[in-house]
């Protein structure tokens, strides 16, 4: 079911529901429509526009645009903006975009011209000189140069003049459930009018959305509420014009500006024009939770709802010195004054204020939630007032010694949750004031007892010191700037760890399953968030994966437990799905998913490490990693590469497909031209191709180079089998796995239908884990690094283990570690007729480095010889010599030997390469029968990804 939305704010959307037919078509029509007046964007400015357009020195921003792809709460997110330079000179174009502080960026291109840059991640150096010292004497600080959780993105070019220059960022983030809700946020602050501006998000569950919520766009003035007024209020909502699509499993959200720059105006004349927000949630009950596997990883989200609230023993420390006079200690009273009508009956709770002094409200206790205790405690809060400097150490060994003695001494729940909330706005002035001593005599006194919670307020709290102390005693920090309504964030963060449902919560998988799991056991679990959990998978063979979760709440303890099949990829597998058409439904999401959050882990631990040489270790471990998912990290940087020159694209017309050209390097990947002298000739002499293939229908051919003559058959499968053509994943590390698709067959066939290879999958894991995607359109690579390849362009990839040449429309080789070579034909029909599908054909070029054990359906003949016999009157044997093949072809009783089987065989002609090689071989009946090791049955794989270790065995990478 699809529900059409249009929400307007402050107007009723139950006044009118409108035709979601009519509604579908009328959106798709105004996008048409927008899409064609691209060009004339510059001619629709208003006048006044126009006017502040002409005071402009620097290039003019005629597009911005902003795609994300949110798969199971992972974010893709990509932006494209382009500028023109229409000046007499050279200009200098600045793109600047504010991205979380939570994500990586994975990619960044520039386009200057005739001119490409692209970002390459490398490694950072450290740096000891002191000429660097000197040029980072100020310590980074997380406000510099960003907003409250972002960070800037920013990249200056001079743009020649009469051209115009393309950015395009890729950054991906994992979203956080808080209170309830998964919040993605694009910021949209070009810094200028745009000529076209568009935001779209799509969003993937496979729990399925049961809630979704776009609010008007929160800019600077807006932050604490998100809410606009009067007449900004009517332009927000009359310069939105998007579509809500929400599905059972899919929501769309689509923020449409291109064509109405009068509403950016009326918005904000400078370009800065706020925050993109999507709210949502997902199904989820009592149970293990949702685990997703995908490509041997999976992800486990945990996320219980409907428990009863666990008791909490909670101490707030607040900081009163001097700084804090005016607005920040108010906002902070209003919000303690809120938190305490909400603490629970079965709650306890003090308060503590410092400075240069500590003051304890209850001395030597916790009291309970009585009207009386709430009514002085607000008493208490309403009468302190700032004076003084900064007693950070004091006033933690403080709570902390109330909170232990209050443990020790009173007979509490076991199942209740203690913690501190800790407030404050600079560093430490008085009393231990050195970071290294604080943190280790917090650690000390709390004793993983209890958990510490810190939010730090304006530009001059020590954020490491805060993180830190956070990290390393369970809790969680947050950082608020001082002009912000610092009252409803307070009260916001209370919210999120007001409400423990859970504690000692423990994930375990079987320890011969899984390999390199993320964080697994979580002392607390509050309501309105979520576990996450990623791993590896390692045993192959297995079909499900094992999962348990224990933990205790304030009733019981609980323990969950489930199988999760592991062998049915599909209903994690995206790809199709609207929304996606840009490739990345192509990318484990899971996969990213468990690298991202194995990053932030390592991150984390070298920053609560004290030992410098496990610093090092951590740095380096999670710098390596950063690497190989080409992410943006504090150890890595993105140094920018010249492209080179660029050939000219192939045309799109349908080539027919053919073996020339195989090897050929036209063009690699980075846009470098082929080496001068190059000719096709020495590529094909390089890659020569043997007549082991299986193409067509699908006829499939072994030659036998010793024997002098060559063995076929056919195989008669279904649409929809997945056949095993290579396998020898426990050796060499590599599998080929062919998928069929199904056509009608021609008039008067014997046959009742045609079978295709629509698909053909590659997988290798030595050195280092790889696969190859192929159709006849496009190839997904994936060595670490997911690309996206056209078939209708040539190129060259290559990975240190891994090389594929595309020769556009025609032919697509493969070679692994210089010893295996596969050569796939693309079959593409300009106008197939009904029994032609566009599909692959698939030959072995060089089997080199395959084993003696390898397998498959063409695999188990590459290392084996066939012997061909001649059937005589008295059923006696004889061995037919080399000279006596051609005598023997006429025989209808000529047998094969094979593997101690006779397998009767006739003589029969074939076409291979597309038609180009008329070939003669001994053709074995009936699906291979006896030819074959088992029957063709035996070879139907369970997915693409099956990578069977031996014969009749299941495996998946």
């Amino acid at each position: 079911m699809i529900l059409w939305l249009w929400l307007c704010w402050g107007f009723p959307t139950s006044a009118g529901q409108p035709d979601s037919e009519l509604m579908a078509r009328y959106l798709e029509e105004q996008l048409l429509a927008d899409y064609s007046i691209m060009e004339q964007v510059a001619r629709r400015v208003p006048r006044q526009a126009k006017f502040l357009q002409r005071l402009e020195t620097r290039p003019r921003m005629s597009e911005f645009n902003v795609r994300s792809t949110i798969i199971s709460r992972y974010a893709f997110t990509t932006v494209s903006c382009t500028m023109v330079n229409s000046g007499s000179e050279a200009r200098e174009g600045v793109f600047e975009m504010q991205i979380p502080a939570a994500a990586f960026i994975s990619n960044f291109t520039m386009s200057i011209g005739n001119k490409t840059y692209y970002g390459e991640v490398t490694g950072k150096e450290k740096k000891n000189s002191s000429d660097d010292k000197a040029r980072h004497k100020k310590p980074p600080s997380p406000t510099d140069g960003r907003e409250n959780g972002y960070e800037t993105f920013k990249a200056s070019v001079f743009i020649p003049r009469k051209m115009q220059a393309r950015f395009l960022l890729h950054y991906e983030e994992l979203l956080q459930r808080r209170l309830g809700k998964y919040e993605y946020t694009v910021s949209i602050r070009p810094q200028q009018l745009v000529g076209r501006l568009r935001v779209e998000v799509n969003i993937l569950e496979n729990s399925g959305i049961v809630s979704l919520e776009v609010p008007p766009l929160r800019n600077s003035k807006q932050k604490g509420n998100g809410k606009a007024e009067g007449k900004e209020r009517f332009y927000l909502w009359f310069c939105y014009s998007w579509g809500l699509n929400h599905f059972s499993r899919t929501g769309l959200a689509l923020l449409d500006l291109f064509s109405v720059v009068d509403c950016q105006t009326r918005i904000a004349r400078n370009g800065i024009l706020g925050d993109f927000i999507i709210r949502y949630d997902v199904n989820r009950e009592l149970s293990v939770g949702d685990v997703q596997i995908l490509n041997g990883y999976f992800v486990h989200y945990f996320a219980p709802t409907d428990l009863p609230p666990l008791p909490k023993n909670v101490v707030f420390v607040l900081d009163s010195s001097a700084s804090m006079v005016g607005t920040k200690l108010k906002q902070t009273k209003e919000a303690l004054f809120t938190i305490l009508q909400d603490l629970r009956p079965e709650d306890h709770f003090n308060i503590i204020g410092f400075s240069n002094r500590i003051k304890v409200w209850q001395q030597d206790r916790l009291v309970p939630v009585t009207p009386n205790n709430i009514r002085d405690a607000k008493k208490y809060i309403h009468n302190m007032s700032p004076t003084g400097g900064t007693n950070i150490n004091g006033a933690l060994q403080t709570g902390a010694k109330l909170l232990n003695d209050y443990i020790a001494q009173n007979d509490i729940d076991a199942r209740s949750v203690s913690l501190i909330i800790f407030l404050t706005d600079g560093r430490p002035t008085v009393g231990e004031t050195q970071s290294s001593k604080i943190l280790s005599n917090t650690k000390d006194a709390i004793r993983d007892k209890f958990c510490l919670f810190t939010i730090g307020i304006g530009n001059d709290v020590d954020h490491k010191l805060l993180e830190r102390m956070a990290l390393e005693n369970c809790g969680m920090t947050r950082h608020f700037q001082e002009d912000e309504d610092a009252a409803s964030h307070l009260k916001g963060f209370y919210d999120e760890i007001g409400t423990p449902l859970l504690s000692d919560i423990r994930v375990d998988y079987p320890a011969e399953d899984v390999e390199q799991v993320t964080q697994n056991f979580f002392p607390n679990y509050f309501n309105g968030s979520e576990i996450i959990i990623a791993g590896k998978l390692i045993k192959h063979t297995s079909d499900k994966l094992h999962v348990e979760v224990t933990a205790s709440n304030s009733k019981k303890y609980i323990l969950l437990k489930t199988d999760v099949a592991i062998d049915l990829p599909s209903r994690n597998d995206i790809r199709g799905v609207p929304g996606l058409e840009d490739g990345k439904g192509d990318k484990n999401y899971i996969e990213r998913a468990w690298s991202y959050l194995t990053i932030k882990e390592l991150l984390n631990s070298r920053l609560k490490s004290d030992d410098s040489r496990e610093k090092d270790y951590l740095m380096e471990k999670a710098k390596s990693m950063a690497l190989a998912y080409n992410f943006v990290t504090p150890f890595t940087v993105l140094k920018m590469r010249e492209a080179g020159l660029h050939s000219e694209p192939p045309q799109e017309e349908f080539i027919s497909p053919s073996t020339d050209g195989i090897g050929e390097k036209l063009q690699s990947l980075q846009g470098h031209k082929a080496p001068p002298g190059l000719r096709r000739q020495q590529d094909k002499q390089r890659i020569k191709i043997s007549k082991t293939s299986a193409d067509g229908d699908p006829h499939f051919v072994i030659d036998f180079p010793s024997s002098k003559f060559s063995v076929c058959f056919n195989i008669d499968g279904e649409p929809g089998d997945i056949l095993r053509l290579v396998s020898d994943h426990k050796e060499s590390g590599v599998t080929v796995n062919g998928q069929l698709i199904g056509a009608p067959a021609p008039p008067n066939g014997h046959k009742k239908h045609r079978t295709y290879f629509s698909t053909i999958t590659i997988l290798s894991n030595k050195p280092e884990r790889s696969y190859l995607e192929i159709t006849p359109r496009r190839i997904i690579l994936d060595d670490g690094e997911r690309l996206v390849l056209s078939c209708g362009r040539s190129a060259v990839v290559r990975s240190r283990s891994l090389e594929v040449s595309i020769s556009a429309n025609s032919n697509i080789t493969v070679t692994i570690r210089d010893t295996i070579s596969f050569v796939i034909l693309i079959h593409r029909y300009k106008k197939p007729a009904p029994y032609q599908r566009n599909h692959l054909g698939f030959y072995i070029s060089n089997s080199k480095g395959l084993s003696s054990d390898s397998h498959g359906l063409l695999g188990q003949f590459l290392s084996h010889e066939v012997k061909l016999l001649q059937e005589s009157l008295n059923t006696s044997h004889q061995q037919v010599g080399q000279n006596q093949s051609e005598a023997l072809k006429a025989n209808p009783t000529n047998t094969l030997k094979v593997k101690g089987r006779l397998v009767p065989v006739v003589w029969k002609q074939r076409r291979i390469y597309n038609g180009q090689q008329e070939i003669e071989c001994w053709f074995a009946k009936n699906n291979a029968d006896k030819l074959i090791d088992g029957s063709y049955k035996d070879y139907l794989a369970s997915h693409p990804f099956d990578t069977g270790t031996s014969f009749g065995a299941i495996n998946s990478l």
